[in-house]
């Protein structure tokens, strides 16, 4: 139903009628959006779309790169210089709302027959709140779930249609899986020192009870510990501490891992290199009837608090709402709404898998929000190389983490 009505509304966009209430005039308001996205992506595209309608509002796109998002944007909103509307990373978002560079979307929200918040994910939408209001949108998400080699189950004696639900499962799994004669490893993920550390270890701590805030609670100390038990027992390769998500997804893709913890970016690459039967299943919970959790990624829409045109920037998003269906049909990427399908792709590796990943989106977390969580994933990423080198314990490593974020939150 919400796909067909969004159809609808396409075509009437496309013969002339406006969308939202403005008709064009001679002096069209300029309204700049700031993304990350490519030509191939969902920015460029929309924004191509949306000047089509000539409603008396003209989107001009600029494309900006991922490691100048927060240094540019706050510069350019600090000197009176920054775009109406910016996509920026989730976990960020917090930094700019907290500090008032983001306009308060909790009205114009309310009004809006387009932006809903009841369609959204809780986790997408938990990432744009703070201090209870509104000040952005989700653009589109994405998190992470266990995928296996069911040829390498088979072999190993494992049922290939019961993937491990707990830990323990996991890791007596992996034994089973691990044949170091033949450089294959029995699970791959990342444990890097970096965002995708956190990104991949928060989920863990979460489903036993933990938060970022604290981090140090019996359960997150098991987690880290299981982590630590599959590097001791070469379970998984030494080099999951060095190695990006991309990369150890690599190893599973090439057959020297029998289990990935990744993500749906990579169902393409995976359709192309795996020469096996594989699927994927939901992140292993600590014990049967657990709590889920998964990571959250993405970006989201926001309008700075210093635009002239604060209505029009609004009715640009919700024109960029309105096309939510086509996040994935056109675009690849999930979008951030629990009411709109997914169209099959005729793939049926593809689509079982998209149906566990949008599962899973139903437990995903943001990362915070907190406006200091480069700090804070920073605090737990150094917990992570700590246990896991064996320079610590790992209820050591976390305690020194939870006092570490103490500090920070003050």
């Amino acid at each position: 139903m919400a796909i067909r009505k969004f159809a609808v509304l396409g075509a009437l966009a496309l013969a002339g009628v406006s969308l939202f209430g403005l008709s064009a005039k001679a002096d069209d308001v300029t309204i700049t959006v700031w993304s990350l996205d490519r030509d191939i992506q969902p920015a460029p595209n929309l924004v191509k779309d949306f000047n089509k309608l000539n409603n008396g509002i003209k989107v001009e796109y600029r494309q900006i790169q991922f490691d100048d998002v927060v240094s540019e944007a706050m510069r350019a909103y600090s000197t009176g210089q920054a775009p109406d509307i910016i996509a920026v990373d989730n976990p960020e978002h917090a930094l700019f709302s907290s500090r008032g560079a983001f306009l308060d979307l909790t009205d114009m929200i309310s009004k809006s027959t387009i932006v809903k918040p009841e369609n959204y994910f809780p986790g997408p939408l938990k990432s744009v709140m703070w201090d209870g209001k509104y000040y952005g949108i989700p653009k589109a998400t994405n998190t992470i779930a266990l995928y296996y080699n069911k040829d390498m189950f088979k072999a190993a004696g494992l049922d290939p249609n019961k993937p491990p639900q707990t830990w323990a499962e996991l890791v007596e799994d992996a034994k089973k899986l691990t044949e170091p004669s033949k450089n294959v490893y029995g699970i791959t993920f990342s444990a890097k020192a970096n965002e995708e550390g956190t990104f991949q270890f928060l989920p863990w701590a979460q489903m036993a009870g933990a938060s970022y805030d604290s981090i140090n609670t019996d359960g997150a100390v098991k987690a880290l510990e299981a982590w630590k038990q599959i590097i001791d027992e070469k379970l998984a390769s030494p080099d999951t501490l060095t190695r990006s998500q991309w990369d150890s997804t690599g190893t599973f893709n090439s057959g020297n891992a029998a289990m990935a913890i990744s993500g749906p970016w990579e169902l393409d690459r995976m359709l192309k290199e795996a020469k096996f039967d594989w699927g994927v299943a939901l992140l292993p919970v600590p014990e049967e009837g657990a709590k889920r959790s998964s990571a959250m990624g993405d970006f989201n829409w926001a309008i700075f608090a210093n635009t002239q045109h604060p209505e029009e920037a609004f009715k640009v998003l919700e024109y960029f709402v309105s096309q939510d269906d086509r996040m994935f049909k056109d675009f690849g990427q999930l979008p951030a709404r629990s009411d709109l399908t997914i169209p099959e792709t005729g793939q049926p590796l593809k689509d079982a898998a998209l149906k566990v990943f949008l599962e899973q989106l139903k437990y995903a977390q943001p990362r915070g929000p907190h406006p200091q969580w480069p700090k804070i994933s920073k605090a737990i990423q150094d917990a992570i190389q700590a246990a896991l080198t064996g320079q610590m314990s790992a209820k050591d490593a976390l305690d020194q983490a939870a006092d570490k974020i103490k500090a920070v939150l003050g």
